[in-house]
């Protein structure tokens, strides 16, 4: 196996570099140098778009380098122009503040802020720009900008091609992203700033500020922008968003998404999400085309995805709910589990009391919620091994139901031969 002895060839293998400034592969082969990413924060969580650039930020920490997060607490009043077709509403400072809380959170699960040698940092940009005197910054910033210059920029370009047009708010964005660059590398020796792709114009013009300004070297390196083989958007389901937050986005449902990775995808996925290595990568990859219907890829990346974002405990609760569709058992699964695992299964809703005064026939129910036509149909099915409780095989026909055979105290599954499911609901 190929020994990785940089940061940059370590993206480069993973199809991360899409694009970089002359002197950033000698830079991160050569130096241990501080670098920053910007996140917004425009919400309350970041997404699964935000992990190439998070994940290579801890790439490079990996490497030695020292990573800065700088988190849009500013910018994000604002708002980015870059790939947006419309200007977003403007968010208030509170709204802000709170998201920024539950952000930094997030970012812990990546970045080693404990570090001795090259602990990470948080920075928020609203602790400089909200302090920014207007007049003095349109002398000091604005005058290294020409308008032809920030007009040449594929996200201004883009948008005022359009009827909308542009607000001043969003063109003068590039100006505030770029003194970010300036403030870090005065203040924290910053001298590379990484992105998206789409963040390729604003990273080059804060590069050229810093020289400008201070007649030294800065360098920017973009990532490619995903993208799925079908055609469709990365990170987004039939629902919206995947995001990291667990109340946003069941550490189930994103366990899921990774599973469902198309084949075309699944050995790049490996290599942009994951920490796992070009050798264990490639064995993946061999076995996945020898016996690709055991997906054994897919479940690699969804343990590995899952485990990073969650933990291990959210892991095994997510297998085990992935399971439970194929016979697995059902004990300890919560009733928001349940009731995300069987969303789109026939349900009927029932009143508690019916099962508190008295239980009901196994027979009566089957015949109820229509897995069975007739009770003699039921009965030849509990006879034939084909009808389930819980996942557990039921074949007594006098068995009785009650309200302690409800898992957490709202469901019964009941399910009929291998795949015919119907869930049984406590009505609230």
């Amino acid at each position: 196996m190929k020994i990785i002895n940089n940061a940059y060839e370590e993206l480069k293998w993973r199809g991360m570099v899409y694009d970089s400034m002359d002197g950033v592969e000698g830079l991160l082969a050569s130096e241990k140098v501080t670098v920053y990413n910007g996140f917004d924060a425009s919400g309350d969580s970041l997404h699964i778009g935000h992990l190439v650039p998070l994940l290579a930020l801890a790439r490079l920490q990996r490497f030695g380098h020292h990573p800065i997060a700088l988190a849009g607490g500013g910018t994000s009043m604002i708002g980015d122009p870059s790939g947006k077709s419309v200007e977003r509403n403007l968010l208030s400072q509170d709204v802000v503040e709170s998201n920024m809380k539950s952000i930094k959170e997030q970012l812990s699960h990546f970045l080693d802020f404990e570090s001795k040698i090259n602990p990470a940092r948080v920075f928020n940009n609203a602790d400089w720009l909200m302090e920014l005197n207007l007049v003095e910054f349109l002398r000091d910033i604005g005058k290294h900008f020409t308008v032809n210059y920030m007009l040449s920029k594929d996200s201004v370009k883009t948008r005022i091609d359009r009827e909308e047009g542009i607000s001043y708010t969003e063109f003068s964005y590039m100006l505030l992203q770029s003194y970010d660059f300036l403030h870090l590398h005065k203040n924290e020796n910053c001298i590379l700033q990484t992105g998206g792709s789409d963040q390729w114009g604003n990273i080059t013009a804060g590069a050229d500020l810093v020289r400008k300004v201070t007649g030294k070297p800065a360098y920017g390196l973009v990532y490619p922008l995903i993208t799925k083989s079908d055609g469709t958007k990365f990170g987004k389901t039939e629902t919206g968003s995947v995001w990291l937050k667990a109340e946003r986005t069941s550490p189930y449902k994103f366990y899921q998404f990774w599973l469902n990775t198309d084949d075309r995808d699944v050995i790049n996925y490996l290599k942009y999400f994951t920490f796992l290595n070009e050798e264990e990568i490639k064995e993946l990859d061999d076995e996945f085309k020898k016996f690709p219907e055991k997906r054994s890829a897919q479940k690699r990346l969804a343990q590995e995805m899952t485990a990073l974002v969650h933990g291990e405990t959210a892991l095994a609760s997510a297998i085990q709910a992935s399971e439970v569709l194929f016979g697995g058992s059902m004990t300890g699964l919560s009733s928001n589990a349940i009731s995300e695992i069987f969303s789109d299964i026939p349900s009927t809703k029932i009143n508690a009391i019916q099962f508190i005064s008295e239980k009901k026939n196994i027979l009566d129910i089957l015949v109820e919620i229509g897995l069975a036509k007739s009770r003699g149909e039921g009965r030849r099915s509990l006879s034939d091994g084909g009808i389930y409780m819980n996942n557990e095989r039921q074949s007594d026909p006098d068995r009785l139901v009650g309200i302690s055979d409800f898992l957490d105290g709202e469901f019964i599954v009941f399910r009929k031969g291998k795949k015919n499911y119907h869930v049984l609901k406590i009505q609230s």
